[in-house]
């Protein structure tokens, strides 16, 4: 099966009431652990990879790993750019096969956010490649993603349903309470659900994606620190929280952090129990699993997009 882009996910996503897992990679492991996850649930998935993380692997290499899944894999599955900087890194990624990209206009005033993303819609949709923007803005630190508490900002629904208008854009990111990274809370985790059907109701038609809602799993968190790991009080969104959010119209859910958190705590475990292992195959084998373990949860638990390819 040849990659998809995500409008036939998403059509299917709103009319069934589950949500698309969207899961960031950045090597063959990683790859190997989502569609292999993915595959078993009989789900379709979404890959994407963050500027850094292009920069990091490599464009192509990245398209390669993507096309042996495909090889080997027949669902559904998404090659999409996540959080594009700016007009060059969207053209950049749609001329090397990506099918979705993010261009993401939230750092921008409301017009400046306009007119960029209806930029890139056009060239975007000229080549049959869909767009994911972003209104409003998330707190927290990931990649090249950095925006302090005090500066984060909830959607407004008015201008959800200008800003999709008037650029054109296929899905909508929109900020309800969750954040980028490992420590999303300080206290108890909250979304804005308010916010959410309002926004539904003013564009019940365009998907709704929700960025920054790895769900830091407990479990994990401890693992890596039992073995060293230094990351007291991190927190995330809960499991029923995200499901919730799936339930109420939420069409793509991003998760990043759990499959960082699922790769370490294993690795450093293998490292930790024996030190004389030097051969990654050693401990990147138990990590991928893990990654493996991980997207499973949150297809089949939490997005309840199992068996829907």
């Amino acid at each position: 099966m040849p990659l998809v882009t995500t409008k036939e996910m998403f059509e299917k996503s709103m009319k069934e009431g589950f949500a698309i897992g969207a899961f960031n990679v950045n090597n063959m492991e990683i790859i190997q652990g989502i569609v292999d996850a993915a595959a078993e649930e009989n789900s379709p998935v979404i890959l994407q990879a963050s500027s850094s993380a292009i920069k990091y692997a490599r464009i192509g290499y990245l398209r390669k790993m993507v096309e042996a899944a495909l090889e080997e894999h027949d669902i559904p599955i998404a090659l999409h750019l996540d959080h594009g900087p700016d007009y060059e890194t969207c053209k950049m990624c749609i001329d090397n096969g990506f099918t979705s990209v993010m261009i993401d206009g939230s750092k921008y005033d409301f017009e400046e956010n306009v007119a960029l993303t209806k930029k890139v819609v056009e060239y975007a949709h000229s080549k049959g490649v869909v767009v994911e923007a972003e209104l409003g803005k998330l707190a927290g630190i990931e990649d090249d993603v950095n925006v302090e508490a005090s500066d984060a900002m909830y959607t407004d629904p008015a201008q959800a349903e200008e800003f999709v208008k008037r650029t054109g854009c296929d899905s909508l990111a929109i900020a309800i309470g969750t954040s980028h990274g490992a420590y999303k809370f300080k206290g108890d985790a909250k979304l804005r659900f308010d916010i959410l059907k309002e926004i539904k109701e003013k564009i019940p038609n365009t998907p709704i994606v929700l960025h920054g809602a790895s769900t830091v799993i407990p479990e994990l968190v401890d693992k890596c620190n039992k073995y060293g790991g230094q990351i007291p009080g991190a927190k995330g969104v809960p499991d029923v929280m995200l499901h919730q959010a799936s339930k109420f119209g939420v069409s793509k859910i991003n998760v990043d952090t759990d499959l960082r958190l699922a790769m370490t705590s294993e690795i450093r475990q293998v490292l930790t129990e024996d030190p004389s292992v030097f051969d990654p195959r050693k401990y990147l084998l138990p990590a991928r699993e893990s990654v493996k373990r991980t997207v499973q949860h949150k297809i089949r638990d939490v997005f309840c997009s199992s068996n829907k390819a």
